[in-house]
């Protein structure tokens, strides 16, 4: 490291220091006063030092630190590829546009073919299902778990059915063991969105490592962030080879941006109709985009990493203690972690139960009116909203939770980033609204 850039990050880490000083006669919690978020992003001095240091390469596009971000991730999952992209949105389009790629032959998913998913959930988890031509099967999830079962998804399935596309509900595992087995058995793809579950497991073993392409989102709410930034994972090569086309403009080669040749025999390909010889950087085998992610963002995420144990950690005491503490108060449907699984939490979800003498607008209202940050469940029952009215989709067996989770839920925060005091307040709070009226 050179003399000045060392100053520099040195500098650096004199300055974060400075700036937590200067913050910590505000830190105090003063209760009604000092906002409570259900999400936010954690970030120490490594972390700014981290976005500096790539900044001081100028290395404003994807590079070393994203090849090393791919591989450690890749490593943490225990699967044998990781491609990083600019957005969780992004993964979940990257995955199931992969299904469809002509290279999968017999095996590729082609318009009107179906993908079991749920209703109640994030709408990147379904938009590309559509986006690509396919029909969205919804199925209903379970009060407390708020995951949808094997039995469910063995109902819905039907002679176009090809794929099944699930998250895992706030960080709570769907029956991932069981649902792998049942797409096996029927030789349907299964892409995991492990968005809001990083660090999770089921049956011991971590959730990301069940389907055959897994997604993930580094937006600052999530376990670990890169500010913006996503991946898909896979240990099925074939897949990955298609995903990394299809992120990288739909190119046929593989070499990096500023690489040239690392086959040797860049200009010795045929393709399609095009000449003899015709440079393998500048041939595309399918139709599609630039998702890429940048080294400033992968060297915040290789710092971010380090800490996703802590963070996990913090996510389960931060779950238990809203659990404990509101245990027995009437009116509220609490949640429970999937059998078999523990869950690095991404939210704690109550339900206002069925006849409780108040409503879900009421309790939120309160929680607001004193700084208590408050998030639905998502969409809801996806099928309400008018972004999706007159698409094609199919319901199997009805969405009864579903909209009765759009009706009576929402969820507070379990981040790091909140104190004891923090959630000792916030249980107060909602054990005080409830004992007001009931």
């Amino acid at each position: 490291m050179s003399d000045h850039r060392a100053l520099v990050l040195d500098e650096v880490r004199k300055y974060h220091q400075e700036r937590e000083v200067e913050r910590e006669p505000g830190r105090a919690f003063v209760p009604g006063v000092t906002e409570i978020w259900p999400s936010g992003a954690v970030l120490d001095e490594d972390d700014r030092v981290a976005l500096v240091e790539a900044a001081l390469e100028m290395r404003i596009a994807a590079g070393r630190s994203s090849r090393r971000f791919e591989s450690a991730f890749a490593r943490e999952l225990g699967l044998r590829k990781a491609h990083l992209t600019n957005s969780g949105s992004s993964a979940n389009l990257l995955a199931v546009a992969a299904l469809t790629s002509p290279h999968l032959e017999d095996r590729r998913l082609r318009p009107g073919d179906e993908v079991i998913t749920v209703a109640a959930g994030f709408p990147t988890t379904v938009n590309p299902i559509l986006q690509n031509g396919l029909v969205p099967v919804f199925v209903d999830v379970d009060l407390r778990t708020y995951n949808t079962t094997v039995e469910r998804v063995a109902d819905a399935i039907g002679p176009r059915t090809r794929a099944i596309a699930l998250a895992h509900a706030l960080g709570n595992p769907f029956p991932a063991t069981e649902l792998a087995e049942l797409a096996e058995r029927h030789e349907l793809f299964l892409i995991e969105d492990n968005c809001d579950a990083v660090g999770s497991r089921y049956d011991g073993r971590l959730t990301g490592t069940f389907g055959d392409l897994t997604t993930v989102s580094f937006y600052p709410a999530h376990h670990i962030t890169m500010g913006e930034g996503g991946c898909v994972l896979t240990s099925d090569l074939a897949l990955a080879r298609i995903v990394e086309s299809l992120r990288d403009w739909g190119r046929d080669c593989w070499c990096e941006p500023g690489e040239s040749n690392k086959c040797l025999k860049r200009f010795d390909y045929q393709m399609g109709t095009l000449p003899a010889g015709y440079d393998h950087k500048y041939i595309f085998s399918h139709v599609g985009y630039n998702l890429k992610a940048t080294d400033l963002q992968a060297a915040l995420g290789l710092t971010q990493l380090a800490k996703l144990d802590a963070f996990g950690a913090a996510r389960r005491r931060n779950w238990r203690r809203l659990r404990e503490g509101l245990d027995g108060v009437p009116h509220l449907l609490l949640p429970e972690a999937t059998p078999r699984s523990d869950p690095s939490w991404f939210g704690f979800v109550i339900t206002v139960a069925p006849g409780a003498p108040f409503g879900r607008a009421e309790l939120v209202d309160f929680l607001e009116s004193r700084r208590i940050g408050t998030r639905l469940l998502f969409a809801g029952n996806l099928t309400r909203h008018p972004a999706y009215t007159g698409l094609p989709h199919r319901v199997s067996g009805g969405l009864t939770n579903s909209d009765l989770i759009t009706e009576r839920t929402f969820w507070v925060g379990v981040y790091p980033g909140l104190t004891e005091e923090m959630l000792d307040y916030v249980i107060a709070s909602i054990t005080e609204f409830v004992a007001a009226r009931a």
